[in-house]
């Protein structure tokens, strides 16, 4: 029986102990880390996105032919006007000495008529003197009626080749114009034989090369402008909401993740991704110079707005987020407390701006952990956050 007491009491005993020590747990206070005002925060939005240029053009010949030279090669910058490439153009370059020909031919033709006109204007004016002169006379009755008539059909003849003259002249005039107009077919057509830059550009694909045989409209080259280059950053719709066009952007390339480049919002596409509910928000960049490589990827950060000082807590202290309402741990008069509070703006590292609901006096834990109650004494040990 006494041992049997023993074990008894003993148990109680440890009983007692744990109860002591759970109560002295339960009610001790709790360590906990409260945040501090922010100053000078940035609220930025992250795209991912990929630099693209505006001006892109696929250029080919518009003639068909096998190529004779090439000019130009990915990576090659050329001049507007520049010759990229040329066909093999013989043929067409004889028939354009054939229409040349042809003009000059043509000029000759209304040399002919020139003078043909001029005779046939001196002939007009003896007959038409001649027959003044005998009608004149047979008024007079000094000649016969079958001279003064002969006199009249001579003029009337004379009248007549005059006007036909005129009329080859101004054949010969038509018959130049149209060999002209052939003329200047014939060059049009050899000049696409040879392909030109339709503005600086740089080279960024070369598709056939030497003694290729090309169609029309076939292309040939890629060119793009470098004055254009821009990047397609996509946003998340859920953060999209306050980007406006020429807000201020941080571009970081792939190939340059230690280094930052400068832009702004140039365009906000009217169209989302459907599939990814993301916007394209075009961003330009104003000191990327040659380090822009079409496709790669990027990472932007659009400044949307600028908090001069601000309540921040981390997401993670935030209980039954909805929107931008929420619910935290406060530390008031040196006990914890629940606080629904309203959220403002958040960073990019996923900190919410506390814009409501806190008392004054009241501090936000930034680290909720386990044992916190409401009105369980608690200990500072650190500011938190700046």
């Amino acid at each position: 029986m006494t041992r049997k007491f023993l074990i008894i009491g003993g148990s109680l005993g440890a009983i007692g102990v744990a109860i002591a020590v759970a109560v002295f747990l339960w009610i001790r206070p709790i360590d906990v880390t409260v945040a501090n005002p922010s100053t000078d925060i940035p609220i930025e939005v992250f795209g991912l996105g990929t630099t693209e240029a505006k001006v892109v053009s696929r250029v080919g010949f518009e003639a068909a032919g096998t190529i004779l030279q090439l000019n130009a090669d990915m990576g090659d910058r050329v001049a507007t006007g520049a010759v990229l490439a040329r066909l093999d153009s013989r043929e067409q370059e004889a028939k354009v000495e054939q229409a040349r020909a042809s003009v000059v031919q043509m000029e000759a033709a209304i040399r002919q008529a020139d003078a043909a006109v001029e005779r046939a204007q001196v002939s007009l004016r003896q007959k038409m003197q001649i027959n003044e002169r005998r009608q004149e006379l047979l008024r007079q009755a000094a000649t016969s009626q079958e001279a003064a008539e002969e006199a009249q059909a001579a003029y009337e003849m004379a009248l007549a080749d005059f006007a036909q003259s005129q009329s080859a002249a101004d054949v010969a005039r038509a018959n130049l114009q149209q060999a002209k107009a052939l003329l200047l077919v014939e060059e049009a057509r050899l000049n696409k034989y040879a392909l030109h830059a339709p503005f600086d550009a740089v080279v960024v694909t070369r598709s056939r090369e030497l003694g290729a045989m090309v169609n029309p409209g076939e292309a040939i080259f890629t060119l793009v402008d470098p004055a254009t280059t821009w990047v397609l950053a996509y946003v998340d719709e859920a953060r999209a909401g306050q980007i406006r066009i020429g807000q201020e952007a941080t571009i970081i390339l792939r190939s340059l993740p230690d280094q930052q480049f400068h832009g702004r919002v140039a365009r906000i596409q009217i169209e989302s991704d459907r599939v990814n509910e993301e916007w394209r928000i075009e961003v330009t960049c104003d000191d990327c110079g040659n380090e822009l490589h079409l496709g790669e990827q990027t990472e932007v950060l659009i400044s949307i707005a600028q908090l001069d000082q601000a309540l921040l807590v981390p997401q993670a202290a935030i209980e039954g987020l909805q929107g931008n309402h929420g619910v935290v741990w406060t530390v008031e008069g040196g006990q914890l407390a629940r606080r629904a509070v309203m959220l403002g703006q958040r960073t990019v590292d996923g900190h919410w701006e506390i814009v409501g609901g806190v008392p004054v006096d009241a501090m936000i834990v930034m680290s909720p952990q386990s044992g916190l109650r409401e009105g369980r004494a608690v200990n500072i040990v650190d500011d938190g956050e700046k």
